[in-house]
């Protein structure tokens, strides 16, 4: 059996991953490829060289029929089983199935299937009655050893994360259980366009008015709620007016124009300032039948304009596409390359394609997925080196005019650590060993060790630990203690007196002050002031033990201050007690308002 294609070579490495991956392991696996990767070329050679049965999943029937397609042009038979496209076949070694169907059909899956590949797979929940994993489940019943492997673009959803724990570069994407084990290959987008397997998009600015949801509320999806957007959009009409008049000027230089609207209503509104003989609206609610007609007449060029809502931004496949137009807000950077992605397929002629974003969403289509909400407006995804293993760390985090980091807002170590040779047998992969080192943490006062901040147990010990808004709170009802949300700290080691004694002031944001001392010349003083500040040192990128009050002064401004501090009176004066760093709870800190 001859292979029609020749894969290009990232397609043979992704192939190769795979092979390499479950030869020693039946843990499931993820390989990402950009939009217009191939990867229906992927799942056809995998499933080529299979030698017992698979089942191949997708969610939309466009899908299942171009992932078969590809499959039987090496000249072999596959069976569809789609009520969409009225088949339901599973007596070949391979079956391309909608997951719709087959979830509910689980009793014509009663074979021995080795290898599940499902297609878009960062549709797949961690949810056990879902219906991937109940055929997932299923199929195990039946194969204790069945293989699982996801092909996606974007592995990331808004809400739950990172959709695999491991990648194979060694670092780690979640301490959490996730539907997929291992990343085993991935490529970025920017690989794909500079050498020429996708066209080159042209990110220009908008030129007119654009939409600002700034003010609107987010849920944990980073997403607005759709009576607050047509709220908001229906005092902008004129904006919207604007918006598409500019879209229809740039599109006379253009084929194929896809919008992107972020609701029906404003779809709606979208399509009726567009020429009505060239444009096709499709939203959640279109008749299947009428959508694949719009959709043969968009991609036979009868039609120029497709406004949709959410709908095509998976499984849509028409490379003469050359206009993004983005009137829709999303703070994923996964969400945001699938739209953009649509435009990204070569073709005959193509150029380019020209993406414009109306909705200032302020998102990088080659930065990577940090993996956490953008904690505010400004943040930006940047490296942060590990003092423990080195690992090159990516988070959320803030630079200075020369892009050096002056903050961030990452937690734990993202890096693997280096184990022992593996095994290649199943059995004896280990799963692999996360660095325990931690930018922000709490202390187990019981046996010192190092938590997330989030931790209401001490990982070592098990023991109890205090939660800084229980002390906020105990603090609060004493009226001999006060607590101060700190907004600086400054130092002061020039006291003759005291030549070893370096006193810290804390400063309140409404300007009052507590303060303490180290004796440097007592290393129990000096060990506590190690723990607290040194060990914190730039945002804890570099942490250092200091030996004397001129190590410390030297790199005075990279000494972190603590959120809250809680002193108790004494006699005639304050004595610090506690010190809340890497606060995370229910009150507010300096300066937030």
């Amino acid at each position: 059996m001859n292979a029609p294609f020749t894969l290009r070579p990232y397609q043979q490495e992704a192939v190769d991953a795979t092979l390499k991956h479950f030869r020693k392991s039946d843990q499931s696996a993820v390989i990402v490829l950009p939009t217009g990767a191939g990867k229906s070329l992927v799942i056809a050679e995998l499933a080529r060289l299979a030698r017992r049965k698979i089942l191949v999943l997708t969610h939309v029937k466009e899908l299942v029929e171009q992932n078969h397609a590809k499959y039987e042009s090496y000249g072999v038979v596959g069976g569809i089983f789609s009520a969409g496209l009225s088949r339901k076949e599973n007596r070949h070694q391979v079956t391309f199935a909608s997951v719709q169907s087959a979830a509910a059909n689980l009793q014509q899956f009663k074979d021995e299937y080795s290898l599940i590949i499902i297609d878009e797979c960062h549709r797949v929940s961690g949810e056990e009655d879902s219906q991937y994993q109940r055929i997932i489940e299923q199929l195990r019943q039946q194969n204790k050893g069945l293989k699982v492997l996801g092909l996606t673009a974007t592995p990331y959803r808004l809400g739950m994360g990172w959709i695999y724990r491991y990648h194979y570069r060694g670092f780690v994407r979640s301490e959490e259980d996730k539907p997929f084990v291992h990343c085993i290959y991935e490529l970025p987008l920017i690989y794909m366009i500079s050498r020429g397997y996708l066209t080159k998009p042209e990110l220009v600015d908008a030129a007119v008015a654009q939409y600002d949801f700034s003010a609107l509320a987010q849920n944990r999806f980073g997403e607005y709620a759709e009576k607050d957007v047509n709220e908001l959009l229906g005092k902008h009409q004129r904006v919207t007016r604007a918006i598409i008049e500019q879209v229809m000027e740039l599109a006379l230089e253009r084929t194929a124009v896809m919008i992107f609207a972020a609701t029906v209503d404003h779809a709606k509104e979208i399509t009726g300032y567009l020429p009505h003989e060239q444009t096709a609206l499709i939203t959640g609610a279109t008749d299947q039948r009428e959508r694949d007609e719009l959709i043969q007449r968009f991609k036979q060029r009868q039609l120029k304009y497709l406004v949709n809502v959410s709908v095509l931004t998976t499984g849509f496949d028409a490379p003469h596409v050359d206009f993004i137009a983005i009137l829709r807000p999303t703070q994923s950077v996964s969400l945001y390359q699938q739209i953009v992605g649509r435009g990204l397929r070569l073709d005959e002629g193509k150029k380019d394609c020209l993406v414009i974003d109306y909705t200032g969403n302020n998102v990088n289509l080659y930065h990577p997925e940090v993996g956490e909400k953008k904690p505010n407006s400004d943040s930006e995804p940047v490296q942060v080196l590990c003092p423990g293993c080195g690992f090159a760390n990516i988070f959320w985090g803030k630079t200075d005019g020369e892009g050096q980091v002056t903050e961030h807002y990452g937690r734990r170590c993202h890096g693997l650590l280096e184990s022992a040779e593996e095994n290649e047998t199943a059995a004896q992969y280990q799963r692999p060993e996360q660095c325990d080192y931690r930018f922000r943490f709490k202390e187990c006062p019981h046996c010192g060790s190092e938590n997330d901040i989030a931790a209401r147990n001490c990982q070592h010990c098990k023991k109890a630990i205090i939660d800084p808004d229980d002390q906020l709170r105990d603090a609060l009802k004493l009226k001999d203690a006060m607590v101060i949300r700190c907004a600086g700290i400054t130092l002061n080691a020039n006291d003759s007196n005291h030549a070893s004694k370096l006193k810290v002031t804390y400063h309140a944001e409404d300007g009052e002050e507590l303060s303490e001392s180290f004796d440097f010349n007592k290393p129990a003083q000096r060990n506590v002031f190690n723990k607290l500040f040194g060990r914190r040192l730039a945002n804890s990128q570099a942490p250092q033990e200091f030996s004397t009050l001129e190590e410390v002064v030297a790199v005075q401004s990279l000494l972190p201050a603590p959120d809250f501090v809680i002193a108790r009176k004494h006699k005639h004066y304050w004595r610090v007690q506690e010190r809340i760093f890497d606060y995370q709870g229910h009150y507010r800190k300096a300066n937030d308002r």
